[in-house]
């Protein structure tokens, strides 16, 4: 009897469900931090031209990179990974979702900056859109595939089991198959040689005919 321990294979409805709740979670994280109304004395004007944040950043020294574009990059790395995982999609082709996750990442993040720009306190920057979906993307396609590996390692161990079972099964009727079908065949030479014999055995000599006096 299998035991569904700590060790024991993870089923993919487990894991879907895994994905729904913490992605739920990061979403919910994400709106407070973007969308929640701050009292600030001033508010920085929209910035629409690309990269114009990113070089002010690396401008103001170190700290000031980690912050600004470590951050914008962290916001949603985790929805790189989470999205596959709650989508199911631990044995679609990986090009197709890498792609499917970055373009979903880079809508999210958009949707979040066009929601910025009635929000007080917060900024329109065209810079997060791109550090956002590039921190999907990097998520997507360096800690996905390892995880997704490992999910499938532990999700395939109940379905091995399963195949073994119905492996041996149709093993067996197989071996059982064929060897009624070698009976019937040694059956069917027996009653050959039979009634071969028969037909030789219980053929009617003919008379030889004697011609009359005349």
């Amino acid at each position: 009897m299998q035991r569904h321990g700590s060790g024991g294979p993870l089923p993919a409805s487990r894991i879907r469900a895994t994905g729904l709740l913490l992605l739920a979670a990061h979403l919910c994280l994400v709106g407070w931090l973007t969308l929640r109304p701050l009292a600030v004395p001033w508010v920085a004007p929209a910035n629409l031209h690309p990269l114009a944040t990113i070089r002010s950043d690396l401008a103001d020294g170190p700290r000031a990179a980690l912050e600004g574009i470590g951050g914008g990059l962290a916001l949603l790395a985790p929805f790189g990974v989470l999205l596959p995982l709650a989508s199911g999609r631990l044995h679609r082709p990986l090009p197709g979702t890498l792609a499917r996750t970055v373009f979903a990442g880079a809508m999210l993040s958009v949707g979040i900056t066009l929601a910025q720009a009635g929000v007080p306190g917060q900024v329109v920057n065209v810079d997060s859109v791109l550090l956002n979906t590039a921190g999907v993307g990097l998520a997507a396609g360096f800690v996905f595939p390892p995880v997704r590996r490992w999910l499938r390692h532990r999700a395939g161990g109940h379905g091995g089991r399963l195949g073994g079972r119905r492996t041996g099964t149709e093993s067996g009727a197989g071996s059982s198959g064929s060897g009624g079908t070698a009976l019937g065949k040694a059956a069917v030479r027996g009653s050959g040689v039979r009634l071969r014999e028969d037909g030789s055995q219980g053929s009617t000599p003919r008379a030889t005919r004697v011609g009359m006096a005349p």
